[in-house]
C-alpha cells in the first residue's frame, strides 16, 4: 500500500545539543510495504559449505580498480592481500581463505547487468590457515590519520550495498562533524542481513561506532533502527549500557516506511534537514554508515581482520529454507542457494538485494562481493502479475511517493524522448532508484529502468565528451608545440642569416680597409 509522507518539516533547523531520537521528522514520499524478513530470521546466521572454487573481483569499491598483486601458481593465507590501489578510494582485497590461485579470468558479476569483469580464481585448501594479523595497537590513543589509514588497509567500504570506500567517507577536513549515523534501517521487505548481525553482535556494532566517532572526530553515535526490530532493540540497548559511556551512543527508533534506510532519507528523518542538492552528509555535521560496516571496523581495528566475508540473506518464494548466511567474499550465488536447501522448479528470477531497488541476475554463478547483501528467488505467482506496459496518464502517484522530490513523469519523457541534457536539468542523478515510482504507476511502466538508461548515457556522453577534450587539449598542444618550434627554427635562421651578413659586412669593411691603406701607399 502506498502512502505519502508529509513534509510539513522540510527543512526545520536540527539542534545540536538536542538528544536524538526525542523528535522524528517525516520526509518526502515512501511506500508502506508489507515485509518478509522474519522468513529468514527463524535460525541463527549460519555457516556455508566451503565452495571448490572461489572467484574474488578485483574490484569490489566505488573507484578507480585495483591491481592484482598474486600469480597463478601463488599459494596465499586467509586474510593475505590480493589486489592493492593507490588512493583513499581505492580500496584492497583479500584472500577469503587459505589456498592456491588458479588464475586471473573474467566471469559474471552482477553490475552492469550480464557483464564479466576479471576475478582472482581461488582454490580453498580445506586449511582456512590464516596470515598474521595488525591489529591497531592502543586504538584510544592511536590519531585520527592512522586509525583511517588502517581501516583503509583492511579493505573497508560500505557493506550496506553502495560499496563506498570507507575510508574515503572518513577523511578530510570536517571542523562541525558532531553525529555518527549508524543506519540499521533495513527498509527492502525482504532483506534481514543487518537485523541478524544486530541481534547476535550487538557489541560489534556499538564499538565500531565509538571507533568510527573517533575516526571522525564526532562526539556522540547514534543508531537507527526500524520500530518493528523489537529484539533488536532490546540487545543493542543493553550492548549500549555494558560497552559505551554515558551519554555517548543513542538507539533511535525510526517509521518503518521504505526507502527510510537510504542515507538522505534517514538523515532527513533525524534531523528535519535535507543533505544539499550537490553537498554531502558532513556539511551536515553528520556521517552516516551502515551498521555491518562499523561492525567490520571493530573488527579490524581490535583484531587487524580485513573484510573477507559478510552475512547474506538468503530468502524469497523460491528458496527452499531462507536463512541468513556469512559467506565467503567470491562465493558464487549458486553455492549459497543450495545451502538453502536450494531453490524450486518454479523459480523465474533471481534478485541481488530487494525487489524494489535490487538487480536482476543473468546468473547463478555471480560470486559474493562486499557489497551483496541479499539473494532473492522470485517465482511465477510473483512475477504473473506483470502487465502491459501503457501510455502515461499524468496521474502525479510517481510525484506522490518520489523521496526525493523529482517529477518521475516528466523525467521519464524527457529521457523517452532522449532529451538526456534536459533530464539532467531536472535532477536526474538525484534519484536514488528506490523503484517507489514504478511499483505505484498504474500504467506499469519500468521508470527505474528509464532513469539507469538516461544516467548511463549522460554518463557514457560524459565520458566522450572528456575524452574528446582531452583529445582536444592534446591537438591544441600538438599545434602549439609545432608553431613553436617553427618559430624557434625561424628564429635560429634568422640568427644564422644576420650572423653571415655581419661576417659578411665585416669582411667586407676589412676588405675595404686594406683597399685604402694601398692607395695610401701609392
Amino acid at each position: 500500500m502506498a502512502g505519502k509522507i508529509d513534509g510539513t518539516n522540510r527543512g526545520q533547523p536540527y539542534m545540536d545539543e538536542t538528544l536524538p531520537g526525542q523528535r522524528l521528522h517525516p520526509f518526502f514520499g515512501g511506500l508502506k510495504l508489507r515485509h518478509h524478513k522474519q522468513v529468514a530470521c527463524q535460525s541463527p546466521v549460519g555457516t556455508p559449505p566451503l565452495p571448490e572454487r572461489l572467484y574474488i573481483p578485483i574490484q569490489q569499491h566505488q573507484g578507480r580498480p585495483d591491481e592484482a598483486v598474486v600469480e597463478p601458481g601463488d599459494k596465499v593465507l586467509k586474510g593475505q592481500l590480493l589486489a592493492r590501489g593507490t588512493g583513499l578510494r581505492a580500496v584492497p582485497v583479500h584472500a577469503p581463505t587459505s589456498g592456491k590461485i588458479a588464475g586471473i579470468r573474467e566471469w559474471p558479476v552482477a553490475w552492469p547487468p550480464g557483464s564479466q569483469a576479471p576475478c582472482i580464481v581461488l582454490v580453498p585448501d580445506g586449511l582456512d590457515r590464516w596470515t598474521e594479523c595488525a591489529p591497531l595497537a592502543e586504538p584510544d590513543r592511536d590519531n585520527r590519520d592512522k586509525l583511517i589509514a588502517h581501516i583503509r588497509s583492511c579493505g573497508l567500504v560500505g557493506l550496506g550495498g553502495a560499496m563506498f570506500p570507507t575510508a574515503g567517507k572518513l577523511a578530510g577536513d570536517w571542523p562541525d562533524l558532531h553525529t555518527v549515523i549508524l543506519n540499521g534501517a533495513e527498509c527492502e521487505p525482504w532483506i534481514a542481513c543487518d537485523e541478524m548481525l544486530m541481534r547476535e553482535r550487538p557489541e560489534s556494532v556499538i564499538a565500531g561506532g565509538l571507533m568510527l566517532a573517533r575516526a571522525t572526530g564526532a562526539r556522540r553515535v547514534v543508531v537507527a533502527i526500524e520500530d518493528q526490530m523489537g529484539m533488536v532493540a532490546e540487545r543493542l540497548e543493553q550492548a549500549r549500557m555494558e560497552n559505551a559511556p554515558e551519554g555517548i551512543v543513542h538507539l533511535v527508533q525510526v517509521a518503518t516506511i521504505y526507502p527510510e534506510g537510504g542515507e538522505r532519507q534517514l538523515i532527513q528523518a533525524l534531523t528535519g534537514r535535507e543533505v544539499p542538492h550537490d553537498g554531502l552528509p558532513q556539511d551536515l555535521g553528520v556521517v552516516c554508515i551502515n551498521v555491518a560496516t562499523a561492525a567490520a571496523v571493530n573488527e579490524a581495528v581490535s583484531e587487524g581482520r580485513p573484510v573477507i566475508d559478510r552475512i547474506v540473506t538468503v530468502t524469497g518464494p523460491g528458496v527452499a529454507s531462507p536463512c541468513n548466511l556469512k559467506a565467503l567474499v567470491g562465493t558464487p550465488a549458486t553455492d549459497l542457494l543450495e545451502a538453502a536447501g536450494g531453490i524450486s522448479d518454479n523459480t523465474r528470477r533471481l534478485i541481488l538485494g530487494g525487489p524494489m531497488s535490487g538487480l536482476p541476475l543473468a546468473s547463478d554463478q555471480v560470486p559474493v562481493t562486499k557489497g551483496t547483501n541479499c539473494l532473492l528467488a522470485l517465482t511465477d505467482s510473483e512475477l504473473a502479475s506483470t502487465q502491459p506496459v501503457m501510455p502515461c496518464i499524468n496521474c502525479g502517484e510517481c510525484v506522490r511517493v518520489c523521496p526525493a522530490g523529482l517529477l518521475p513523469q516528466t523525467l521519464f519523457q524527457q529521457i523517452r524522448g532522449e532529451n538526456f541534457d534536459e533530464a539532467r536539468e531536472l535532477d536526474l542523478f538525484d534519484c536514488i532508484e528506490c523503484g517507489c515510482c514504478a511499483q505505484v504507476c498504474p500504467s506499469h511502466i519500468p521508470l527505474v529502468d528509464y532513469y539507469r538508461h538516461g544516467k548511463d548515457e549522460l554518463s557514457r556522453r560524459g565520458v566522450e565528451a572528456e575524452r574528446a577534450r582531452r583529445a582536444r587539449e592534446r591537438f591544441e598542444a600538438r599545434e602549439q608545440r609545432l608553431a613553436r618550434e617553427k618559430a624557434e627554427r625561424q628564429a635560429r635562421r634568422q640568427a644564422r642569416k644576420e650572423k653571415l651578413t655581419d661576417r659578411n659586412q665585416a669582411k667586407d669593411q676589412v676588405a675595404a680597409a686594406l683597399e685604402r691603406a694601398r692607395q695610401k701607399k701609392k
